[in-house]
């Protein structure tokens, strides 16, 4: 049976053992352990189950090497393991892959890495003379020992082609629009915003699931580099001691990009702006976007996320910015940024990971958690 939840998702609420086929299935082969970075997550899915987390103690020396200690017996046994991104990327990385291969050399029978937030998965796509290192990334997980893994809104989904291993990317999408219908009054004269033309898709999916109207902010810069000052958009060069050919011979020169004013497609005028995307990490670009909804009209602005991440002075910035509330999923740790700024609300999405968790486990399909937007408890 799914799980489903009748609360108000404002905040995150004490977990509930979850009643599932999971009460007719001998859970001894099942152990939860988790890494430093997200403990009370790993611990709200294993009450939701009725488990107990797995003895695994992850620490640092002080030269800042990694310890992994797993205390109880995982041989012949399926094992979860929950490790999210966070802004100390880098050590969460390293800690899942040394317990990942901790399990795999103690003859753990399956190692399913359960990571909500998937580190570096914005660099999916070749910039300048670096490299993708979402590949580098997925290579890594593969060779340490996990079978399966468990995310939540990829930044691309063609990310899940780098890993040779099955990847279920799960949606936060149906917790974002039950909050947007029981939560948000006179939800009905909103309009869904896409703060600029690359999330124009993730908002016109909300749009025709809650039956509003679309507005895409176009003209604001990108979050990336430019591709300008890339080498392969750069003219050949022209000098005569070179043996490139010359523009003149045949090569076109590429135009120079020129931005549009920043400017808003559609109405927002007396409306409700409700700005959606799967990551909120640098502020500024939200803030100048809610700067200009107000300044045409919109009477309140929400900001909708997966992924909280919220570095640096983020929480200062969001705090004294026109936007009314940003609401946000438990999938990264947030409560020291929650008391800087008090627009932040939580949904808690650990019943979703629980339920995917159960599936796994029990071989049952798991589309039914793509196709069916209400989750009971």
């Amino acid at each position: 049976m799914l799980l489903q939840r009748n609360n108000r998702l404002g905040s995150v609420r004490p977990p509930k053992r979850c009643r599932s086929d999971m009460d007719n299935t001998s859970t001894s082969d099942i152990v939860i352990i988790n890494g430093n970075s997200h403990p009370d997550l790993a611990n709200m899915v294993a009450e939701r189950m009725g488990l107990k987390n797995g003895g695994c103690s992850v620490f640092h020396k002080s030269n800042r090497e990694t310890i992994v200690e797993i205390s109880d017996s995982v041989r012949g046994k399926d094992i979860y393991i929950i490790q999210t991104g966070t802004k100390d990327a880098n050590n969460n990385i390293m800690e899942l892959l040394i317990m990942a291969y901790a399990c795999k050399t103690s003859s753990a029978r399956s190692i399913v890495g359960v990571i909500p937030y998937l580190p570096y998965s914005k660099q999916c796509k070749m910039r300048k003379r670096g490299c993708i290192v979402s590949k580098l990334l997925a290579k890594m997980m593969c060779t340490s020992g996990l079978t399966h893994i468990i995310t939540m809104d990829l930044h691309q989904k063609e990310i899940q082609g780098f890993f040779d291993i099955p990847v279920d990317n799960l949606r936060a999408s149906p917790f974002l629009l039950q909050y947007i219908q029981e939560s948000i009054p006179d939800y009905r004269n909103s309009v869904i915003v896409a703060r600029n033309p690359g999330v124009a898709k993730k908002a016109n999916s909300y749009a025709e699931r809650l039956r509003l109207g679309l507005a895409v902010i176009h003209g604001e810069q990108k979050e990336a580099e430019s591709d300008e000052v890339d080498g392969r958009y750069s003219p050949p060069p022209t000098s005569s001691r070179t043996r490139t050919t010359s523009v003149s011979v045949g090569v076109p020169e590429h135009p120079v990009k020129v931005k549009p004013p920043l400017t808003i497609v559609g109405d927002v005028n007396g409306r409700i702006a409700i700005m959606v995307d799967d990551l909120i990490d640098d502020v500024m670009s939200f803030v100048a976007a809610a700067e200009m909804l107000k300044e045409n009209g919109a009477c309140k602005i929400y900001v909708l996320a997966t992924h909280g991440l919220l570095s640096s002075d983020a929480p200062r910035l969001l705090e004294e910015s026109v936007i009314d509330e940003i609401v946000v999923t438990n999938t990264i740790p947030h409560e020291i940024q929650k008391l800087q700024c008090h627009k932040i609300k939580t949904i808690d999405i650990s019943i979703l990971i629980a339920e995917a968790i159960r599936r796994i486990h029990n071989k049952e399909s798991m589309s039914y958690l793509f196709r069916n937007v209400t989750l009971e408890d």
